[in-house]
């Protein structure tokens, strides 16, 4: 009687190491989520929260708790409000504390109701420097800026680009890839640009911005959260710059945590990447 017990038991076992086998693709590791990330590999994630109020009053520990789950590594964050009249608080700050005490770095875009609107970077490590690039405005609808971190293991820009006259938003694009390439062609880390380009594959913009960079992020809708149509959201490596491996792209619409159509007007988008020393 008790080999027959001993005997299921083992079956049981087995079958269940067997579906996790299924389940789990190889050389990944469960992140908590239905988004596997291969062991080793950084997650990036860009993400235009909509001054974390589009559908909410405040969507902040939502999308914290939505970026733990999927694994995030690094976040591209878009439309943050800073002690304004809108949102009287310091938002990529208590995002960042959010997501358990991360360093951030705020780049402002413009003045809006006494306080600032712009980009943020989100990092867990140290930031070795930052800084900010103001994009001009020409007949664009605001100004526009793109935040720049360096880790000790790459480099992350975020920005959002015009989406009212194209022949502004390229003449941003190509700012963004005048500064990033004086500042870092050839650096033995890689530099990674992501952000809300307004602008679709095959655009003015997106060529531009491919003289210098390369599109990581899978070509898959990002706007709008509740009906997707387009894909104006993209994350890319300056070409010539460090040495990694892309291990995965995808854009995450299923959350235990959190609902994709509350948190914002976008969805966020993310790669994966294997960083190797130069």
């Amino acid at each position: 009687m008790k080999s027959i017990v001993q005997h299921a038991l083992v079956t049981v076992l087995l079958s269940a190491s067997l579906l996790l086998a299924c389940s789990t693709p190889r050389g990944a590791v469960s992140t908590g989520g239905a988004y596997p990330k291969e062991k080793g590999a950084v997650r990036l994630v860009q993400y235009n929260v909509g001054a974390f109020s589009k559908e909410l009053d405040n969507s902040i520990p939502m999308i914290a708790a939505m970026m733990k789950e999927i694994g995030a590594d690094a976040l591209s964050l878009n439309e943050v409000d800073s002690c304004n009249g809108r949102h009287p608080v310091d938002q990529l700050a208590d995002f960042a504390q959010a997501m358990g005490g991360w360093n951030h770095r705020f780049g402002k875009a413009m003045q809006y109701l006494g306080g600032g609107y712009g980009v943020g970077i989100a990092v867990p490590g140290r930031i070795i420097r930052s800084f900010t690039i103001p994009l001009p405005k020409g007949n664009g609808s605001e100004p526009r800026a793109c935040i720049v971190v360096e880790t000790d293991r790459y480099v992350l820009a975020s920005t959002h680009l015009d989406f009212a006259d194209e022949p502004s938003t390229v003449v941003q694009a190509r700012t963004v890839c005048k500064v990033l390439s004086r500042e870092y062609s050839g650096s033995r880390k890689p530099v990674f640009l992501a952000g809300d380009m307004n602008s679709e594959p095959g655009s003015e913009v997106l060529s531009t911005l491919g003289e210098s960079f390369d599109v990581l992020s899978y070509r898959k809708e990002t706007f709008s959260a509740d009906s997707p149509r387009v894909c104006i959201d993209f994350i890319m490596s300056l070409r010539g710059a460090g040495s990694f491996d892309l291990a995965g792209s995808d854009v995450p619409v299923s959350f235990r945590d959190g609902d994709v159509r509350l948190a914002s007007d976008h969805l966020p988008v993310y790669v994966d990447v294997r960083i190797w020393k130069r």
